[in-house]
């Protein structure tokens, strides 16, 4: 059953030529009770008509034509957030963020150097000092354009702001890695110019795939949103190609 239309805005990317997988897992976690995980199952396409489809009793499908983009079913976030980096902690930890030296996709919606102050999210994750386990982590002062309604952030940019920190916690931007799931559960609201921070740790993994979390506090200390996410390392292409 057909629930909505909806589109990925180009500013909202990633990749060049695809939606932030953060965001996107907001947008269709928007039709779904929370906790929520989501799928990603092929570059979701940008200024195109995607539908929102129920599968089932509590399941749902984005679609882009016959083609599934993401799937989201009931979740369970098992993951305790623990207490919020300091503010000061957050600062000087961005001036460590590894993608202002060098970034697989600098237009990128939440982390990407390239894009401007009320444009981008511009958190920039990096290493906290002398966190255990280590951590990265950045303040975030959500823009005017991010509203919602009561003067609230909307829940898929709380989303998106807890997608590209989980990539930092687990590699150095040197490595290319895409979102393939994230379990979200959003837990409280943040105001539009509220001193927030967001931390993430990894998980681990092996091979091509990484688990990470990521948390998102308020001005208050409190945890408002949190992510196990899991990235998947893109193949190298072959030699000579």
């Amino acid at each position: 059953m057909k629930l909505a239309t909806v589109q990925i805005e180009r500013r909202f990317c990633g990749p060049p030529d695809s939606g932030n997988g953060g965001y996107v897992v907001g947008l269709l976690g928007r039709f779904a009770p929370q906790p929520v995980n989501v799928r990603l199952l092929i570059p979701p396409p940008l200024e195109a008509p995607l539908e929102v489809h129920a599968t089932d009793a509590e399941s749902l499908a984005l679609m882009h034509g016959d083609r599934v983009v993401a799937t989201a079913t009931p979740a369970t976030v098992e993951l305790d957030a623990g207490t919020a980096p300091t503010a000061d902690a957050a600062r000087a930890a961005s001036e460590r963020y590894a993608g202002l030296r060098a970034h697989p996709f600098p237009g990128c919606f939440v982390c990407g150097p390239g894009r401007g102050p009320g444009d981008g999210l511009r958190i920039f994750a990096g290493a906290v000092a002398d966190s255990e386990p280590p951590r990265v982590a950045a303040p975030w002062r959500p823009h005017t354009s991010l509203g919602g309604t009561r003067g609230h952030v909307r829940p898929e940019f709380l989303s998106a702001a807890l997608d590209c920190p989980g990539y930092f916690a687990v590699a150095d931007g040197s490595r290319p890695m895409l979102l393939g799931s994230m379990m979200l559960s959003i837990d409280g609201t943040v105001s539009i110019d509220e001193p927030c921070v967001v931390a993430a740790w990894s998980l681990g993994g092996s091979g091509r795939k990484w688990r990470a979390a990521t948390a998102l506090y308020g001005a208050d200390g409190a945890c408002v949103a949190r992510a196990v996410s899991t990235w998947i390392e893109l193949r190298a292409p072959p030699p000579g190609s």
